[in-house]
C-alpha cells in the first residue's frame, strides 16, 4: 500500500513539474512573438526587398486604386523578380483595401499570403496584427 502511494506522489508531483514546464515554455513564445512584433512595427515597406525598381513608381501610381493595384498584383506574378516580402506586403495592402466591399475576396487573398509567409519573417507581425480580422 506504501508502494501505491508513494508511486501516486511521484506522478502528481511529475504531472505538476511537466505543468510548470509547459507555461514557461508558452512564456518564453510569448515573448519571443511581443519581441518580433515590437520589432515589426517599425518596418518601413520602402525599403523591404523583392521589389525590382522598375516597378517601384508603377506601385506608387496604383496604391490608391483596388481595381488598379489588383490587376498590378496579378501582373506581377508573372515576374520572378517580384517576391515576399514586398510582393505580400502589398497583397495585405490590397486586402485592408477591400476588405470593405469584398470581404471574401480579403479572406481569400489573406490566407495565401499567411499560409506562404514563414514566422520568421519581417512581415510576420503585420500578419498577426491582421489575422483577427481575416480569419
Amino acid at each position: 500500500m506504501k508502494a501505491l502511494i508513494g508511486i501516486l506522489i511521484a506522478l502528481v508531483v511529475g504531472m505538476g513539474a511537466y505543468k510548470i514546464y509547459d507555461h514557461w515554455e508558452q512564456v518564453k513564445e510569448r515573448r519571443v512573438q511581443d519581441e518580433r512584433a515590437a520589432r515589426g512595427a517599425n518596418i518601413n515597406p520602402d525599403e523591404l526587398p523583392g521589389m525590382p525598381w522598375q516597378f517601384a513608381s508603377k506601385l506608387l501610381e496604383v496604391q490608391r486604386d483596388p481595381e488598379l493595384l489588383r490587376r498590378f498584383l496579378e501582373s506581377c506574378r508573372n515576374f520572378p523578380d517580384v517576391k515576399d516580402p514586398k510582393l505580400a506586403w502589398v497583397e495585405l495592402d490590397y486586402v485592408v483595401m477591400i476588405s470593405a466591399k469584398d470581404p471574401v475576396e480579403a479572406k481569400k487573398v489573406f490566407q495565401a499570403v499567411k499560409k506562404r509567409t514563414p514566422p520568421d519573417s519581417v512581415i510576420y507581425p503585420r500578419i498577426k496584427a491582421l489575422e483577427k480580422n481575416y480569419e
